[in-house]
């Protein structure tokens, strides 16, 4: 960090107009940058005054050459060094390759501002925050209602709601913090509907200009604005006959809100500079990080338009509020990080777990799944450990640990906050919610496990109160 307070950010990019780019985006957060045009430079620079200042790197690696040996490089140089690697490429192959090196994160153009930002403040906090968005783009993320892990009462009421609006055509709002895993849901409810076999087109509004949006959702004609070089199909055409995803809605513009309004009105789709609207057949599905309701009071958000969105809403429970779904969490994400190149199938020990139950885990399900991802990439055994996890432990344990004779392995407590113990038919549910969601719903073979009939199952579900219709 510099004299003023200022944090440094050597950035490694030789492209003039996208090094003053990012250098303008960082100077928001309080970053300064400063400049290598390749890796000599780079490595020149580590060794100068402010070379030994600098509180991140961050490369934009355009190159096709392996970027693994200049990483360990850097790497050997500065050992603890936060070093981002920025690239066009978005292969996990390659994410891989780059975290075994000593990357501390992999971001994949194009990259919305906010993105960088907080990609570069995880980074210097040490937090395990990061997008890591190839992790999030090609690990298949499209499951069945039945398929979503967790057991927690809140949790299965919101997949519940969400199920049975899956059918209709009505618009869905699923609010939720950052990473609680709303876009899975949605993709969820698209996969239970009837337009299951046709398209679901996600917009990320927030990382969308704000003077674009309205191009990329309803497209424009060859010359309707400055730029305008030749005719955009917007996203509402795409999702014809199908989903479209509205991801982030909070931050689209008002004149846009206006524009989505008409559309849900009367269906459509009217093209900047486009003499004709044409109607569109297309189900929204809206997610909103803060409460939507919020914005709406401090003027930022359509009053009409939110409650057309709110037709069905659903709220995700963080995943703090739902700690006795981490294990199986855990197990089910490993298992999907195990499908790619280069990564292998890996366990994990009660101890790790119990770490990992610990931590309040502020970036949710992504950031329990990027913390997974970094674990497997160097991990050297066929058991991740607490030793896999240096950034968590080094946080400390947000979460009082639970008696350890009152825990399952299975993340079921037997014991009150107090010492004393839950009552049986707490304990009970507790279980046959485990072991629906550790068997995805599979009620005959939840039943075959638990040891009792389907008939029981279905007794003690309706005497327990458990709703399993998700």
């Amino acid at each position: 960090m510099t004299r003023n307070g200022q944090r440094l950010l050597l950035l490694i990019d030789d492209e003039p107009a996208q090094r003053r780019l990012v250098a303008a985006l960082a100077q928001r957060r309080g970053w300064r940058a400063i400049f290598a045009a390749d890796a000599d430079m780079a490595l020149a620079t580590l060794g100068t005054q402010e070379g030994m200042q600098l509180d991140a790197i961050l490369m934009d690696w355009s190159d096709d050459a392996d970027a693994a040996p200049f990483i360990t490089e850097l790497r050997r140089h500065r050992p603890t060094l936060p070093i981002l690697m920025l690239t066009a490429n978005g292969s996990v192959t390659q994410a891989v390759d780059a975290m075994r090196a000593g990357a501390t994160d992999f971001l994949v153009k194009p990259l919305a501002p906010e993105r960088l930002l907080a990609a570069l403040d995880a980074a210097v906090a040490a937090t395990t925050g990061g997008e890591l968005r190839p992790l999030t783009e090609k690990i298949p993320a499209l499951l069945a209602f039945d398929e979503i892990v967790g057991a927690a009462p809140e949790f299965r009421a919101a997949l519940a709601i969400a199920a049975k609006a899956a059918r209709a055509r009505v618009p869905v709002l699923l609010e939720g913090e950052s990473g609680v895993g709303k876009a899975v849901v949605a993709e969820a409810v698209h996969a239970a509907s009837p337009r299951a076999n046709t398209p679901m087109i996600t917009v990320d509004c927030g990382a969308i200009s704000a003077n674009l949006v309205e191009s990329e959702l309803f497209g424009h004609e060859e010359g309707a604005f400055t730029g305008a070089f030749s005719r955009k199909i917007g996203k509402f055409i795409e999702a014809d006959g199908g989903t479209l995803f509205l991801d982030d809605i909070g931050e689209m513009p008002l004149e846009a809100q206006a524009r989505l309004m008409h559309f849900l009105q009367t269906g459509e789709v009217h093209a900047m500079g486009g003499r004709h609207p044409r109607i569109v057949d297309v189900r929204v599905i809206a997610a909103a990080d803060a409460r939507l309701l919020d914005a709406v009071e401090a003027s930022r958000f359509r009053e009409d338009l939110y409650y057309r969105l709110n037709a069905v809403q659903v709220t995700i429970p963080p995943l703090r509020d739902r700690v006795d779904d981490i294990p199986a969490l855990t197990r089910h994400l490993l298992a999907r990080i195990a499908q790619q190149p280069g990564l292998p199938a890996l366990g994990i020990t009660d101890d790790a777990l119990a770490l990992l139950a610990r931590y309040d885990w502020p970036g949710n399900v992504r950031q329990l799944q990027n913390a997974l991802f970094r674990a497997a990439v160097v991990c050297e055994g066929d058991m991740l450990t607490r030793a896999d996890f240096p950034q968590i432990a080094s946080l400390g344990e947000r979460r009082p640990a639970a008696p350890q004779s009152g825990v399952t392995s299975g993340g079921v407590s037997l014991f009150h906050p107090d010492g004393n113990l839950r009552p049986l038919d707490e304990i009970e549910a507790d279980v046959i919610r485990l072991a629906i969601s550790h068997y995805r719903g599979r009620m005959t073979e939840v039943a075959r496990r638990l040891g009792i009939g389907r008939s029981t199952l279905y007794r003690k579900l309706g005497e327990l109160g458990i709703d399993h219709a998700a």
